[in-house]
């Protein structure tokens, strides 16, 4: 066949040139390295060629006049996606040189000019001709737009390009951000759905153009490879789950709903094993997903609007402009539309129209979910005024019902009010009937204490008394040495020696001091009582005061101690900052009430593991202080530790106790916002915890 020229001339216009050229397609890879034949090129009939097939392997080869007196033209394909382009030119000597090697699976330093797409420089002086030749392999099916232009028209055509891709970026990111905005303002995840897609979209075609590759990874081909395929899943995955959720496809069909899962199985399928599958599998899969998927969208949308949900009317109408773009785009590949700007830019142009009226089904589902809340609150306000008629007329028919029961009410009022001051003061009697019962057990125990430094005071006055009227004596015989003469001298001091030594007046002075030193120890020991005594002594104290917790406890022991037998060890391990906000008197009564309580817990326990002891321990936590009270007793079952803080329960027999003690520790740790908490099991000791803050809170203080 004879070869068409391609001619150019200085007023030629921009046109695709598929028309122009011969192709040849080795099915079969004869040719991968030396060209094929001349004779097995035909003449293509498309300006655009499309190549369909997953594995393509093709040749092409045109011929260029230069009748114009232009030096620069450019060649270029507007496709970005070719993995490998080889460009060659015949010399003076019909040899094929040569003269590029670059593709998406190259760096994109491999080309010429920096471009998204493909452009070579012709290097055609003018009134010459020239024959050229390309090598192209691709793993999944590519489109060739080609053209011949001059530096003018190729930076008009980039200029455009930029533009339109610019306009619908803009687009999108403002859909993105205007839909961002309202998840946030009402939390609905449809709107969450929707800007992952518009998100993944943009991705997608930025990627699908180019663009991506040019400016975030162009020195990572291999990435570029798998980028295309991986990025375009994800507008699949991402429209699925949208239309999943808006259309509410579970609620109108179960058959579609299991349709959508599968495609969108299919497509998550291709995004995770893109990485490792071919590409022409993994091409071929998008391609089938995204015939089944748009059908499904087309498909499931009209369903679902013919059942009179309003919002999928826009999603019908977005995809079906969708799919008009992709039937558009397709017509023009088969020559039956021309090549021009709309139709090279159909995608763009669909996409966000498409976005654009999903946008308008989003808002169309607000205005529709406001048309229902007003519905419903007109349907609650005619509701609630038949009620209030319906009140209205019961009101008329209670008051005569209630002016006689609050006359009953009236009596039983006051029937109750007598009754409860009863209560009060029987609980204000039993209260103090327990505090009465602490103090006397305190003032026995006291008297006790107090009883033993006295009498050994007391046993000690009179030797001390002889001790001393001994000394007077020796000091009354000196004293009479300033009247005796000094002949009688000698004799009177001889007889001071006798008495001295007839009282022993070394011992006596050693007897004095040891007497003194019993005498002090007496005191000392009854002083102790008495401050342990002052610093319990606060049990009716309502003043707020910040006390140390730590003397409060020793003061109990103190008091306590006639109550503790020799064979009982009281550990003290206080690690804590012992100052507390509280009313100490209180308190006081708590740790009297815990500590006599595991006193004589220890003292009826028949099961003895090792030493019996009484443990206090306190430390920090945060802000508030942890007592810990632990004794070895004979412990609580869980039914007891259940009850122990209940008004009048008790393990004792009748008679020995109130069962208010721990009743009263209870509320007065509830009176400081504190907690108490028991530990205990049968046999093995129980432990009291009390936590209690070291400034109050606003609220105890009130």
């Amino acid at each position: 066949f004879a070869q068409d020229t391609i001619y150019l001339f200085s007023t030629s216009s921009t046109m695709p040139i598929g028309n122009k050229v011969s192709l040849y397609i080795d099915s079969f890879d004869k040719f991968s390295i030396q060209p094929p034949p001349e004779s097995l090129f035909v003449k293509s009939n498309a300006k655009v060629p499309a190549f369909l097939m997953p594995q393509n392997n093709i040749w092409l080869k045109f011929v260029v006049k230069n009748n114009s007196n232009i030096y620069d033209y450019l060649f270029s394909i507007q496709y970005a996606n070719i993995p490998e382009l080889q460009f060659f030119k015949k010399d003076s000597a019909n040899v094929l040189v040569t003269q590029l090697v670059t593709g998406s699976n190259y760096a994109f330093i491999s080309r010429v000019i920096e471009d998204a797409n493909f452009t070579y420089r012709l290097h055609l002086m003018p009134n010459a001709s020239n024959e050229y030749w390309l090598h192209i392999k691709s793993t999944h099916p590519v489109q060739l737009p080609m053209f011949v232009r001059t530096p003018a028209q190729f930076n008009k055509g980039g200029m455009l390009e930029t533009l339109v891709i610019g306009l619908y970026a803009g687009i999108i990111v403002a859909i993105f951000f205007y839909n961002l905005f309202l998840y946030f303002s009402t939390k609905d995840s449809n709107y969450l759905l929707y800007v992952l897609y518009l998100f993944c979209l943009l991705l997608a075609q930025l990627t699908f153009s180019g663009w991506m590759f040019k400016y975030f990874w162009p020195n990572s081909p291999s990435l570029n490879q798998y980028a295309v395929i991986f990025t375009s899943s994800l507008p699949g995955i991402t429209a699925l789950l949208f239309s999943y959720k808006f259309l509410h496809v579970k609620k109108y069909s179960l058959l579609l709903a299991y349709i959508y899962k599968a495609v969108a199985v299919l497509y998550i399928f291709v995004g995770i094993f893109c990485f490792v599958m071919p590409h022409a599998t993994g091409y071929a899969l998008l391609t089938y997903g995204g015939i089944a998927g748009g059908l499904l969208l087309i498909i499931s949308s009209a369903y679902i609007s013919f059942k009179g949900y309003r919002p999928a009317y826009y999603y019908f109408i977005a995809w079906f402009i969708f799919a008009l773009g992709r039937q558009i785009l397709s017509l023009r590949n088969l020559d039956i539309l021309p090549y021009n700007t709309f139709t090279s830019n159909i995608l763009y142009i669909g996409s966000a129209l498409e976005a654009i009226l999903l946008s308008f089904a989003l808002a169309d589902r607000i205005n529709l979910l406001q048309r229902e809340k007003n519905y419903s609150q007109a349907q609650a306000l005619k509701i609630l005024q038949e009620n209030e008629q319906l009140i209205k007329e019961q009101n008329v028919v209670l008051e005569g019902k209630v002016a006689e029961r609050t006359k009953e009410l009236t009596f039983t009022n006051n029937q109750l009010g007598q009754t409860l001051t009863n209560l009060k003061d029987a609980q204000m009697q039993l209260v103090e009937a327990e505090k009465m019962a602490s103090l006397g057990q305190l003032t026995a125990g006291i008297a006790h204490e107090i009883n033993n430094p006295i009498n050994f005071v007391k046993s000690n006055i009179k030797p001390l008394q002889l001790d001393i009227k001994d000394l007077i004596e020796v000091i009354d015989e000196y004293d009479k040495l300033h009247t005796t003469n000094p002949d009688e001298m000698q004799t009177q001091l001889i007889s001071i020696g006798k008495l001295k030594k007839q009282i022993d007046v070394e011992y006596v002075k050693t007897e004095i001091v040891s007497l003194m030193k019993g005498i002090e120890e007496g005191a000392e020991r009854t002083a102790e009582i008495v401050r342990g005594l002052r610093t319990f002594s606060r049990l009716d104290e309502s003043e707020m005061k910040v006390v140390n917790i730590h003397e409060g406890i020793n003061s109990t022991l103190v008091l306590l101690r006639n109550n503790i037998p020799e064979n009982i060890l009281v550990e003290k391990h206080f690690a804590a900052d012992g100052n507390v906000e509280c009313f100490p008197g209180k308190l006081n009564q708590v740790f009297m009430n815990i500590l006599s309580n595991g006193l004589q817990a220890i003292k009826e326990n028949s099961i003895k593991n090792g030493t019996d002891k009484l443990s206090i321990a306190t430390k920090d936590v945060g802000n508030a202080i942890e007592i810990s009270i632990k004794d070895t007793g004979k412990g609580m079952t869980e039914d007891v530790k259940h009850k122990i803080f209940d008004p009048f329960f008790t393990t004792k027999e009748v008679g020995e106790g109130t069962g208010l003690g721990l009743s009263i520790v209870f509320k007065i740790i509830q009176m400081h916002r504190g907690k108490i908490e028991v530990i205990s099991s049968p046999g093995k000791g129980a432990e009291f915890i009390i936590t209690l803050f070291h400034t109050l809170p606003e609220s105890a203080l009130n």
